[in-house]
């Protein structure tokens, strides 16, 4: 039976190969969510992962089906808001309603906390993406942020690349 479980130190290596199989590289162009065309190099490593589990604040969830990890979500309070990133489903199985329990339950979580609304960003040449969030209640805030990472460990990006920063009110 799957479940949705914080994740702990120990899952990073495997939620590093989840993530990087989702959004970059030849594994990633066989989902829908794929940054491979957009970012060169991967997306995260096990190191930054294992840190931001264990940051105060900072919560990774996990999709467990039979024991294996087949998606996960970033989420970190920032004031009275939820920061969700990296919403990631393995991509040989996206499409199977993964993604929306995740989501759901991030909300889930935010409501837990007390946040007022959950927040995040989408690259803006990810329309498929950002057309995702707003069927699911999600609305472009008019913020953009540059893609302005330094750190080999999130990939170099092929051409200038911004985020539209997304919102969804929750209380």
């Amino acid at each position: 039976m799957p479940e949705i479980l914080r994740s702990i130190p120990k899952d990073a290596h495997e939620l590093s190969v989840l993530v990087n199989s989702a959004y970059r590289g030849d594994t990633g162009r066989q989902g829908w969510t794929t940054e491979a065309d957009l970012i060169d190099g991967s997306r995260t490593d096990a190191e930054l992962l294992r840190a931001l589990i264990e940051t105060p604040g900072s919560i990774i969830l996990k999709y467990v089906d039979d024991g294996k990890i087949i998606g996960c979500v970033e989420l970190r309070k920032e004031d009275n808001k939820l920061y969700l990133g990296m919403l990631t489903v393995n991509p040989a199985i996206q499409g199977k309603g993964i993604g929306k329990a995740l989501l759901k339950a991030a909300e889930d979580e935010a409501s837990q906390q007390n946040c007022e609304a959950v927040f995040l960003g989408v690259l803006t040449g990810r329309k498929e993406l950002i057309d995702w969030y707003i069927r699911h209640g999600y609305s472009d805030t008019g913020k953009r942020k540059p893609f302005d990472f330094t750190d080999p460990r999130f990939g170099a990006p092929k051409m200038p690349l911004e985020f539209m920063m997304m919102e969804k009110n929750i209380s």
